[in-house]
């Protein structure tokens, strides 16, 4: 698919202590996407990783909070482009198939391809938690929203201008690639993978993932937009949980109940009640705010209509220029 030369293209990469490897990743797709502008922003990095990136020819802005989450949040409402492509700055994803990535985009009139990765060497490319959890949570989202990604926290995403701009960014770090997930599923954005090749770290650079601390902020962070986007599904489980709680300790006593026409444990009976009684505040509460999650859905998704596809911004620009 030939991309019209109008279409502005831009590349993120957020970086934090990348000296070693970020002059690579901007050289690279500078080479790939050479109409592109690239955006370094580094998020209070100690070692050269600014000089590097400047001297690479990159635009180098600085987010001055911790955390990638914070840096794609600037990056999103700070720079404007049709499409965006958002990589990590530790060269370990392909910068080759980014044009593939580009074509699919506007070819299929998507708002997201991702690159789903395939490790030249898994026991390099990967800790054995890192495996573990990414498999596990990926799987968490697809039976929480009926169907997902193959690689959810895969940082190498080509989007869309519509997709980028109507995405409310609220975690801080790494957990940006979960959120992103569940609204391009939420709103249920056309989305595509493609598989890319994924290379281990270079020798000098050192991961910032920590596999029990952030694997446990991405497992929160799933579980709170489980609750704000699907509150009926959410309390409803847990209106199950206590109705079924109340029913068991009830149970022996109306057998007792019917039996001798006494209730010997008057203290069960009381508790049996106020967990029933609570079974279905809860259920009115997941009642009142699916009503509420709904308004904010329309309304997300009257932000995200508010901007035109890949495929029309670039058919209109090419009519444009005939």
């Amino acid at each position: 698919m030939l991309v019209n030369n109008n279409i502005e293209i831009a590349v993120l990469i957020p970086c934090y202590n990348e000296e070693s490897t970020i002059g690579v990743v901007v050289e690279s797709f500078k080479k790939y996407t050479p109409e592109s502008s690239v955006y370094v922003y580094d998020n209070l990095s100690s070692d050269k990783t600014i000089e590097v990136a400047t001297k690479s020819g990159a635009i180098v802005r600085s987010g001055k909070v911790r955390g990638k989450g914070n840096v794609m949040r600037r990056m999103f409402a700070d720079i404007d482009a049709d499409i965006y492509i958002m990589v990590d700055g530790d060269n370990t994803y392909d910068a080759s198939i980014v044009r593939s990535m580009i074509s699919m985009l506007i070819s299929d009139n998507l708002d997201m391809v991702v690159a789903t990765r395939n490790a030249i060497i898994p026991s390099d490319a990967y800790r054995s938690g890192h495996i573990i959890g990414n498999w596990a949570l990926t799987k968490a989202v697809s039976l929480i929203f009926s169907h997902g990604f193959t690689d959810m926290l895969s940082g190498y995403r080509v989007m869309s201008r519509r997709f980028v701009k109507s995405f409310p960014v609220s975690s801080n770090g790494f957990e940006v690639e979960t959120e992103m997930t569940i609204h391009a599923l939420q709103l249920s954005i056309p989305f595509d993978e493609i598989e890319s090749k994924y290379d281990s770290r270079p020798e000098g650079s050192e991961s910032k993932l920590s596999t029990w601390a952030d694997g446990f902020k991405i497992l929160i962070t799933i579980l709170t937009l489980f609750k704000e986007q699907k509150p009926f599904q959410f309390y409803g489980i847990f209106f199950l949980l206590f109705s079924f709680t109340s029913i068991i300790l009830s149970i022996p006593i109306f057998s007792t109940w019917i039996d001798t026409g006494l209730v010997p444990r008057f203290p069960t009976v009381i508790l049996s009640t106020g967990i029933m009684i609570l079974a279905f505040v809860t259920l009115s509460a997941g009642v009142i705010l699916d009503s509420v999650s709904r308004a904010r859905l329309d309304e997300k998704r009257l932000r995200y209509l508010a901007f035109s596809s890949p495929a029309e911004l670039n058919k209109s620009n090419s009519i444009a220029n005939e």
